[in-house]
């Protein structure tokens, strides 16, 4: 359990210990030396970064100087050489229409946030242990097995997957996670779908009920794309949209939102408010709106506690939609589409679900701790990390003290079993027990941490609990192969 604690810090640069493939013997001197730079300046292509050549340099920034040790303890700059340790900054604001809300990142090709004199860049081919700490990391492989086998899912049922891009918010995730076709999303925010929108993104579904105060947003969006889609849930709802209709002969495209047991947003499909709404909607103005499908979220899932208890909540969920469905169906109302969706749900599909048109689930791109609690995925499936270095040992009350707290990782999972919040990659004997903002503290399972195992500026490797909260906190991904940055995404911030 996660909580609050007072204590010094003193902090030190970088050994790396428990993190697969990672060298556990690169020392950092103490005194500061001369910082050398990225070997080849970098620029971004599209969303990508390669390498250039003419970049003037920047001014020499406050720095931390780091061993150039590599895994194995090769040097990449010379014997004795380092590396300047940069921070990464929040991403720059996007430009934005006017009377819209904040979004923080800047559109593609705009998107090298600076950090400290240089891009970010820069650390392109850096191995993990030189990385600025806390950092999220993300292992590539993992990352592409993951979208591949919810795709193979999707083909072996017969469904379209609308994957869901809250967890990640970034262009490259929802490209993997689409097979590159840029096409059928789901957002949770509209700073989202105007980042994706302008990242080349169509067939967007805002998953949110529309509220009043956005609506002008929304309209925005769906006369710049294709197929922009909303939720409602209501009467109220379908009237906000008849009085304000969309110009040039364009109609809104409507999926009704169903709580089959959520209880979140969404009409009963036993209620009969829900079939007359459906009809309203399919029928009332058909040259203003038209009805997608209906739509229901199980996320009622992550309250099971094995996958047995999660196919019976799909099923009860997939058996709720589809008689609504044939209820409409019945009354002579038209509804092309019906999904469902949720990690836990998805990972492991009952039959049943053949019968819908898609799902939409989110998390699995990376899933988390909570996702193999759940049983959604094996531990080796779980692509998120958070570095974090040792900076304090504390003896007398058995306790080391990291550069990670709350503010890199969440207070999610705190009171969700003995790993809390994350749990330590390769150390199973220890846990995470408490955390302020920009501390964490660590202690040993049966009170005996052995301190000479982590040295101060040792590395590790955190498995968050819940992967979207944790990618919340971070403005930058560093995505790795072979135990290096191979890629920098950056997601969006913002409602």
């Amino acid at each position: 359990m996660c909580q609050e604690f007072r204590g010094g810090s003193q902090q030190l640069p970088t050994h790396v210990t428990g993190l697969g493939g990672l060298s556990s013997t690169s020392r950092v001197p103490r005194a500061p030396g001369r910082a050398v730079g990225p070997q080849q300046p970098l620029t971004r292509v599209g969303s990508r970064v390669s390498p250039a050549r003419g970049v003037p340099a920047a001014p020499a920034p406050l720095r931390l100087c780091l061993s150039a040790s590599g895994a194995g303890g090769a040097s990449r700059a010379g014997r004795g050489s380092e590396r300047v340790l940069r921070w990464p900054r929040h991403p720059r604001e996007a430009p934005r229409p006017a009377g819209t809300r904040g979004d923080t990142a800047a559109p593609p090709g705009q998107r090298d946030g600076a950090m400290d004199g240089h891009t970010d860049s820069s650390w392109l081919g850096a191995p993990l242990e030189q990385l600025p700490t806390p950092a999220l990391t993300l292992d590539l492989a993992t990352l592409r097995g993951n979208a591949e086998r919810m795709r193979e899912r999707c083909r072996e049922l017969g469904l379209r997957l609308r994957p869901h891009v809250k967890t990640h918010k970034t262009l490259e995730g929802a490209e993997l996670a689409t097979g590159g076709s840029r096409r059928g999303i789901v957002v949770s925010t509209l700073a989202e779908a105007r980042f994706f929108a302008a990242g080349g993104f169509d067939d967007i579904l805002y998953a949110f009920p529309v509220p009043r105060w956005r609506l002008a947003e929304c309209s925005a969006l769906a006369q710049r794309l294709q197929r922009f889609q909303v939720l409602l849930d209501s009467p109220q709802g379908l009237e906000m949209l008849l009085q304000n209709p969309l110009p040039g002969g364009k109609r809104w495209l409507v999926w009704l939102k169903l709580d089959c047991g959520n209880a979140r947003a969404g009409i009963r499909p036993t209620d009969p408010e829900a079939l007359s709404l459906a009809r309203a909607i399919a029928q009332g103005s058909p040259e203003l709106v038209t009805l997608v499908g209906v739509y229901a979220h199980c996320g009622n899932t992550y309250g099971c506690r094995d996958i047995v208890a999660i196919q019976a909540i799909a099923r009860d969920t997939t058996a709720a939609v589809l008689e609504f469905v044939t209820a409409l169906r019945q009354a002579g109302i038209p509804c092309p589409q019906a999904t469902i969706g949720s990690t836990p749900s998805c990972s492991h599909p009952v039959p049943e679900m053949s019968q819908l048109t898609e799902v939409h689930p989110g998390n699995y791109l990376f899933y988390d701790l909570q996702q193999t609690q759940l049983g959604s995925c094996r531990p080796e499936e779980v692509a998120i990390r958070v570095l974090s270095r040792v900076i304090g040992h504390y003896p007398h009350r058995g306790q080391l003290l990291l550069d990670c707290g709350w503010a890199a990782l969440s207070l999610h999972g705190r009171d969700r079993g003995p790993a809390g919040c994350a749990a330590i990659e390769g150390h199973p004997q220890l846990r995470l027990v408490g955390l302020t903002q920009e501390h964490g503290l660590v202690e040993a399972a049966d009170g005996r941490l052995e301190f000479e195992r982590f040295p101060l500026g040792s590395t590790l490797a955190l498995i968050p609990f819940h992967a979207c909260a944790t990618a919340a906190m971070h403005p930058v991904y560093f995505v790795h192969a072979a135990g290096k940055v191979v890629e920098l995404w950056r997601p969006v911030r913002g409602w």
